[in-house]
């Protein structure tokens, strides 16, 4: 059955038709009659940011929290190029986002019209896919398709480009009842032998670790984890973008790999003899130096993205598939072996892992002159505020220190720019995450630094009733640069003061609090240690409002252990002038 309409009115009935219940953008030109649609429509909430990047965090914000394609809508040139850094990072991250911009009319394409850039050829390295929509009638297929390759396979970004006149021009909707899409057919079922041959590998080693990624999280695999590490009594690692997939709280979670890992964690992978990668990819942000990454391991690699097995590392054995199905076929192929009597024995691996976790633990100082440790205000937050609770980070220490001293005991608690490091992500995904679960409480965790490149949407919260919590980590500086100043640029500090005024002056530029309450937020502010849970508390007895807490920490804090840049694994440093001793059965 068909119904006669415009472009822009098919569009939006697409958005319907594929679920969409909300959309984060701003209208502009070569957009704008999608709008007026727009403003009709009883299904599809409209959101008005402060800026289109704003938009797309939002959109990938929402999309953690639902499992389902955020979308975010833009208008053509500057409005479209602004999309640029979340699409990047939402495909950096595998998360699954429906871009719509606008462009100017078809015989304008290519005569560098006003407000013209061509965001396909722009996009095309960062995107899943992505289209140009020249005519009405190819809309309702074109949004099917989109939100089909978004969310199937590994998911990602797709952007939906279309020419100002296919949205004016007159047309007959058709909502496809069948996508044939014959170049696109993800491979998500394993293979059986491969399988096995993993299950066989985990019963033989002596020291595995099943290394967990994001593609466990996005294939909604946490359950079917715990089933597979219990089962085989295996440590588990989960990286930054997996926090939460996998318990903290579970004893065999050894903690999280990579530069600041743990130091269980970083030890599992480098001393291992086994690493069963699920959904991971290999990363430098895990491997440090990859010619010296865990140099003992064989490797088996699951991922339902075959372009990511063996890219960086080689895998002995290579497993395409969803996650989900991937585990699930290696606890029946694990159970069989079990029952033929191959069982895996890792007493002394646990012996060693265990007095790492021990004499290693997470830990920091505190100040000597008073000022918070920024680790205890994030520590506490998590302690107050719970594990039912959604974390959005920004980027830099914060984020670090947000993956270590939280406790994360559910997947998709923890959400943060993984591979593209994304300053500015906190406080627009944190909106998206809230509008996607309005019932959960949801916590930015941001820097000074990145709080103040998206900090106008506090705007957008507070007009649209969004009551998101924001902890700005307020140490004045551009903290994980500065940190590395101290440490490899002999504490030359060039441009990373972020206070313009003298510090004893008492002068703050800006006042976090009085630029929320400007916003209107309410706004916090905490100095003292003993006055943190009591701002914490002040901060969650608000719902009706987006509140802003500015806790002011000490400045030269920084993010342990660590493994420098450019270094193996195996320099990891616990902390200033102090390295692990690996092997010490003392």
């Amino acid at each position: 059955m068909t119904e006669q309409m415009t472009g822009a009115q098919s569009l939006i009935r697409s958005l319907e038709h594929a679920g969409v219940d909300v959309v984060f953008g701003i209208p502009g030109g070569a957009i704008l009659p999608a709008y007026d649609p727009l403003y009709d429509s009883a299904n599809v909430r409209h959101i008005l940011m402060r800026h289109e990047q704003g938009a797309g965090h939002a959109a990938e914000g929402y999309a953690y929290a639902t499992g389902r394609p955020g979308v975010c809508m833009a208008t053509s040139g500057p409005g479209a190029t602004n999309l640029v850094t979340p699409l990047t990072d939402a495909h950096m991250d595998s998360v699954p986002m429906v871009a719509i911009t606008g462009q100017v009319a078809t015989p304008m394409i290519g005569t560098d019209g006003f407000q013209e850039a061509d965001i396909c050829g722009i996009t095309m390295p960062i995107t899943k896919h992505n289209f140009l929509v020249k005519n009405a009638e190819d809309i309702p297929r074109t949004i099917a398709e989109a939100f089909h390759i978004a969310s199937t396979g590994r998911p990602g970004p797709v952007l939906v480009d279309i020419a100002k006149d296919a949205l004016q021009a007159s047309t007959e909707f058709a909502w496809p009842q069948k996508l044939d899409m014959p170049g696109y057919r993800p491979v998500t079922k394993p293979h059986g032998k491969q399988v096995r041959e993993a299950a066989r590998m985990i019963a033989e080693a002596r020291r595995p670790v099943f290394y967990v990624g994001g593609g466990v999280l996005r294939a909604g695999a946490a359950q079917e984890l715990r089933v597979l590490a219990e089962l085989t009594g295996v440590p588990v690692t989960t990286t930054l973008m997996a926090r939460g997939v996998f318990p903290d709280s579970h004893p065999q979670n050894v903690g999280m790999p990579g530069m600041h890992g743990t130091v269980a964690g970083v030890g599992a992978l480098q001393r291992a003899d086994l690493i069963v990668a699920l959904g991971a990819r290999f990363d430098d942000r895990v491997t440090g130096r990859l010619d010296s990454f865990a140099p003992e391991a064989k490797i088996v690699h699951a991922d339902i993205d075959p372009a990511e097995i063996s890219k960086n590392r080689h895998a002995d054995v290579p497993i395409v598939g969803d996650c989900r199905e991937v585990i699930a076929d290696l606890v029946v192929a694990v159970r069989n072996d079990q029952a033929s009597g191959r069982q895996g024995e890792y007493e002394a691996w646990w012996s060693q892992l265990n007095r790492l976790r021990e004499v290693y633990p997470l830990g920091y100082d505190e100040p000597d002159d008073g000022t918070l440790a920024p680790q205890q205000v994030i520590e506490r937050l998590g302690q107050i505020v719970g594990s039912d609770a959604s974390y959005v980070a920004g980027v830099g220490q914060h984020q670090m220190w947000a993956a270590q001293f939280i406790g994360y005991e559910k997947p998709g608690t923890f959400i943060n720019s993984g591979g593209l490091g994304t300053m500015g992500f906190s406080v627009p995904a944190a909106i998206g995450a809230k509008v996607g679960d309005p019932e959960r409480t949801v916590w930015a965790v941001d820097g000074d630094g990145c709080f103040q490149m998206t900090s106008q949407e506090l705007a957008t919260a507070a007009i649209e009733g969004i009551p998101i919590k924001v902890a700005v980590v307020n140490n004045g500086n551009l903290g994980m640069v500065r940190q590395w100043q101290t440490l490899y640029y002999e504490s030359r500090y060039s441009n990373t003061d972020l206070q313009t005024a003298p510090r004893d002056a008492k002068v703050r530029v800006p006042d976090f609090v009085r630029l929320a309450e400007a916003y209107g937020c309410v706004g916090l502010r905490c100095e003292r240690a003993e006055d943190i849970d009591a701002t914490v508390d002040k901060a969650m007895a608000v719902e009706d409002a987006p509140v802003v807490v500015d806790f002011s920490v000490n400045h030269d804090a920084m993010v342990w252990p660590m493994v420098g840049p450019g270094t193996s694994n195996d320099h990891i440093q616990y902390a200033r002038d102090m390295a692990p001793d690996w092997d010490d059965e003392d």
